[in-house]
């Protein structure tokens, strides 16, 4: 037997706790993942920052700089920055979403299946 695989760490953003708690449950028991929760743009740029993710599930709508805005700066200045991205928003059907460098996209309320099909679908092995 093998050594056993790493638990994958997935960073949860969304500003409303109680989508940020189902989320992680689904992610911690469907994917047996490790979870990082960032309830503020800020806290979720400074956890990309210091941190490698394995997913990032992201809500655009965001106090602050906004999701949309905390997606380029990932991309630009994180050790998360390759790190593939699934939105889960209300704005899932926005036609720019993609534009904004998401790997895949979700809306709300959640399905449970798509969720785990979405983030399997972006691992990379």
């Amino acid at each position: 037997m093998g050594t056993p695989k790493a638990r994958r760490r997935i960073l949860i953003v969304d500003d409303e706790e109680a989508m940020r708690l189902l989320l992680a449950k689904i992610v911690r028991q469907d994917l047996d993942a490790e979870v990082t929760l960032a309830g503020t743009c800020e806290a979720a740029l400074r956890f990309a920052r210091e941190n490698s993710y394995d997913a990032i599930l992201l809500d655009l709508l965001m106090p602050g700089i906004g999701g949309a805005e905390l997606l380029k700066r990932i991309r630009a200045e994180s050790a998360s920055r390759s790190a593939p991205v699934v939105v889960v928003s209300v704005l899932a059907n926005s036609s720019d979403t993609k534009a904004l460098g998401a790997d895949a996209i979700l809306s709300k309320p959640v399905d449970r299946a798509a969720l785990v099909a979405a983030l399997r679908a972006q691992f990379r092995d």
